[in-house]
């Protein structure tokens, strides 16, 4: 199967950069922001974001790890390492790596639903732009069309290598 590189670790990198200040600038009035990553790799993109804010702002971050059954959400319950109590009035930044039909956006969206946040924004890195689902992106690291037969594939495993490819 042939691989089509996307993004190198650099480009990766300026992607996350960018990512972190448009989040900044769109959330300057908040003392605390929750930063919400869904298990695997958008909890890796997640923690980058965090530490990314830390060093740019002087706001009150939380992180959080949203823990879902991806290939069937309904098979198990959607949780959060966050308490109710953290969820008062804070902005909530959902993040995921890639955004193919919606499916695990929406259902990582879902547990918020219900909780007594002030703002909930998504943050992807990539975006397939084949919503399936009625979810969106509003801080897109790289939006990119492709066939429905074609697959992007996040590697963030070894920081300085990552790699965002096409198969």
């Amino acid at each position: 199967m042939r691989k089509t590189e996307i993004l190198n670790a650099t480009q990766i990198q300026q992607k996350l950069n960018r990512l972190a200040y448009e989040v900044y600038e769109n959330n300057f009035e908040e003392r605390e922001m929750l930063i919400a990553g869904i298990e695997g790799n958008g909890y890796v993109v997640a923690k980058r974001i965090y530490e990314l804010l830390k060093k740019i702002s002087k706001k009150d971050l939380k992180l959080g790890k949203i823990t879902l059954n991806k290939k069937n959400p309904l098979s198990e319950e959607v949780s959060v390492d966050f308490t109710d109590k953290d969820f008062r009035n804070k902005t909530v930044i959902l993040v995921d790596d890639v955004l193919n039909s919606g499916r695990t956006l929406i259902y990582g969206v879902k547990i918020f639903l219900d909780k007594p946040v002030k703002k909930l924004n998504t943050l992807i890195l990539v975006d397939r732009s084949h919503g399936r689902f009625p979810v969106k992106a509003d801080f897109v690291g790289l939006s990119l069309s492709t066939t429905l037969q074609e697959h992007i594939v996040a590697d963030l495993s070894v920081k300085g290598k990552e790699t965002v490819y096409l198969q």
